[in-house]
């Protein structure tokens, strides 16, 4: 049950931080940055907001399969790539760093992953007992 809960916080500061930096990339760096590393900056606060939910569901899920290794594994890789993929272009966005673009598909790959292992994680516990 623990580890569940620990998910469910984790999305729930994900979802948090993906509203306050979306909120500061619309109105702190508005006229700050260059338009496209700002488009990158609301790509980041979008991936990072849609990955919360995913994590939160996660955390459901555990609530009732604490066994589910692969929804366990899931939340990980969500959380990694959130941090790889939206961390990189908010980091690349406030530093005019390019070069930090090449962690962006490494953090995108851990996403596509997160994915993979949740539906693997849903087609199991269709064989658990209700």
């Amino acid at each position: 049950m623990k580890r569940a809960s620990n998910w469910l916080l984790i999305g729930a500061l994900c979802g948090l931080v993906s509203v306050a930096l979306g909120a500061f990339g619309a109105h702190g760096l508005k006229g700050q940055v260059d338009p496209q590393l700002l488009a990158n900056w609301q790509t980041g606060a979008s991936y990072l907001g849609l990955h919360a939910a995913a994590i939160l569901t996660c955390g459901l899920v555990l609530l009732s399969a604490p066994e589910a290794r692969s929804i366990r594994a899931a939340a990980a890789a969500f959380l990694i790539g959130a941090l790889l993929f939206s961390g990189s272009l908010f980091v690349m966005t406030l530093t005019g760093l390019r070069q930090l673009g090449m962690i962006t598909p490494i953090g995108g790959i851990s996403l596509l992953a997160g994915w993979a292992l949740l539906a693997l994680g849903a087609w199991r516990l269709r064989d658990l007992p209700r």
